[in-house]
């Protein structure tokens, strides 16, 4: 194979429609718009969601629930997955984060009971559940809220 016997895949590239070029092209003069009229405009046509004057689907249907726009989400650990970090060691976030179990920040760490944790650690993290205080205390490690 050569580089001038390279070719696209059938049906890959579509040319672009060039549009206001002159009467031959077949989209000339107004260019597919028609004439006069709300869509012929520049910064013409209706907004997402408008039905021509009836009410809009989602102004008739009801609305219900509540969003907390102050509501803090923790970014959430396992003890389980906490069994990698070496015998003693002290697991922060920034550790959490560096070591690929954390893909945001978010709010804050939190440290949930799933599993079983084998190794005696000083967790610091921003909220315990009470089943991961308790695994971490029985393998006779420390837990610290930041």
């Amino acid at each position: 194979m050569k580089l001038n016997e390279l070719t696209y895949n059938e049906g890959s590239r579509r040319s672009v429609k060039r549009l206001g070029r002159g009467q031959g092209s077949g989209q000339g003069k107004t260019a597919g718009k028609g004439h006069k009229g709300q869509n012929a405009r520049s910064g013409g046509g209706v907004a997402i969601g408008f039905e021509g004057g009836q009410t809009p689907l989602w102004r008739r249907l009801p609305k219900r629930g509540f969003t907390n726009f102050t509501r803090k989400e923790y970014a959430i650990v396992n003890v389980e997955a906490l069994n990698r970090f070496a015998e003693g060691s002290e697991v922060t976030p920034e550790l959490l984060k560096n070591s690929g179990l954390l893909k945001k920040q978010m709010a804050g760490v939190r440290v949930l009971g799933n599993g079983k944790l084998e190794k005696a650690l000083t967790i610091k993290a921003h909220k315990f559940s009470s089943s991961a205080l308790k695994a971490i205390e029985d393998a006779g490690g420390k837990a610290e809220v930041i």
